[in-house]
């Protein structure tokens, strides 16, 4: 007798964050959780990243995982397609209402250091003095004056305060800036400024809609809470066992950590 066909997929996407989701600490990613997603994908399911990183930050690595779809970069503000290298749909920061921005934060609690993210698929990451990177592997091209930031346009700001932790920053910023900007944070030390109303939700949204898949069949991992508007999003929404108390308190479930499968864990009991 023929095998049976494979049915439906319980969730026809699968959507992971990469920093503390998909990505350990140092950048890989485990050979149990690659073979979970093999898995997936071969009864059907489509796998697709949704990360703060902008695009020249993902780029080399998404060819390393053998990427060729779709992926969701700079918190939502931009739709990449891995397969063909183009950037398909993208959202700047107007650079006025940035520095603006910024102004109104500095004018509550003093001295910010601040970074930003150049639009496009080559853009690069700048960062004024007194700006630290949180993640050493990410390159940046550090500037003399903050004005320097403005000379491209940007998709992003990233902010660091020198004694206000990221909670505290991202709340301060959140009570002034209004509908200038969004504020997340997606990371430690990584407190960001994006286009008014742009979050994963809404990159996500257009992703989904380019691959005929609806959101209540989306499963969705994340650490932070920049997930949050991902996880209100998607069908189903797992947090790492890592991750940040605010998108625990609204995930479905909790897995183990980044560096303990957390992914593999939950999809091997789907697709097993």
């Amino acid at each position: 007798m023929a095998p049976s066909p494979p049915s439906s997929p319980a969730y026809a996407l699968i959507v992971t964050d990469l920093d503390g989701t998909l990505l350990r600490g140092d950048d890989t990613v485990s050979a149990r959780t690659v073979a979970a997603l093999g898995r997936a994908e071969r009864v059907g399911a489509r796998h697709l990243v949704a990360t703060g990183r902008p695009v020249p930050r993902v780029r080399a690595l998404l060819a390393g995982l053998g990427a060729t779809g779709l992926a969701v970069c700079g918190q939502g503000a931009q739709l990449y397609d891995a397969g063909t290298g183009r950037m398909l749909w993208s959202v700047r920061l107007d650079r006025e209402l940035a520095e603006t921005a910024l102004g109104k934060i500095e004018a509550e609690i003093g001295e910010v250091y601040a970074a930003v993210d150049q639009d496009g698929v080559d853009g690069l990451t700048l960062i004024e003095p007194g700006y630290r990177m949180p993640h050493p592997t990410l390159p940046a091209v550090r500037v003399e004056r903050r004005a320097e930031l403005w000379r491209a346009p940007i998709s992003k700001v990233l902010l660091r305060h020198h004694a206000l932790g990221d909670d505290e920053l991202a709340a301060a910023a959140r009570a002034v800036v209004g509908p200038l900007a969004t504020v997340t944070m997606s990371g430690p030390g990584t407190v960001e400024l994006q286009p008014s109303g742009v979050t994963k939700a809404t990159g996500l949204a257009l992703a989904a809609e380019r691959l005929g898949i609806p959101a209540e069949r989306a499963l969705a991992f994340g650490d932070m809470p920049n997930d949050v508007p991902m996880f209100e999003w998607a069908g189903h929404a797992v947090a790492m066992g890592n991750a940040h108390p605010e998108l625990k308190a609204v995930a479905d479930e909790v897995t183990t950590s980044n560096e303990d499968d957390g992914i593999a864990v939950v999809l091997e009991g789907l697709f097993p």
